[in-house]
């Protein structure tokens, strides 16, 4: 991820945090110094309608809108050669390490004692059906 994408990371997780106080107030303020005016026009367009200006891409698909991406647009944020918009929602693009792609929880395991169920045989109408209701009625006449 190129410079100005890890610091636009940087300030919306700061902007987006629940404790402000003086330190991050200046550390906002470094940071926004830091970011081209172009791109922090656009990410605070987003901002002040309440969405994020910076979402990640997970398996292709943008996370803010879950919508899938072309290969061109993965492969360039791959190569780090340019800043990628989503077509859909209008949020700056990036890829996540590989420590924060990775699942937080494993899947739950089957359970040991289970076993696959039983079925019942069936059938055929061929065969006859030895159930003891024939002898009943030849004892009855």
């Amino acid at each position: 991820m190129n410079e100005p994408m890890q610091n636009l990371l940087k300030l919306q997780m700061l902007e987006f945090s629940e404790k402000q106080d003086k330190n991050t107030a200046a550390l906002i303020a470094e940071l926004r110094g830091k970011i081209p005016p172009q791109i922090l026009g656009h990410y605070d367009r987003l901002r002040v309608r309440g969405k994020k200006g910076l979402t990640a891409v997970i398996n292709q698909v943008c996370t803010g809108c879950h919508m899938r991406l072309p290969l061109a647009v993965i492969m360039t944020l791959k190569h780090g050669q340019d800043i990628q918009l989503c077509d859909t929602c209008g949020r700056y693009l990036y890829l996540p390490s590989a420590a924060e792609n990775a699942p937080a929880l494993k899947p739950p395991e089957s359970k040991p004692g289970q076993s696959p169920r039983r079925r019942k045989k069936t059938t055929t109408s061929a065969e006859p059906v030895a159930d003891g209701r024939d002898r009943v009625i030849a004892e009855a006449s």
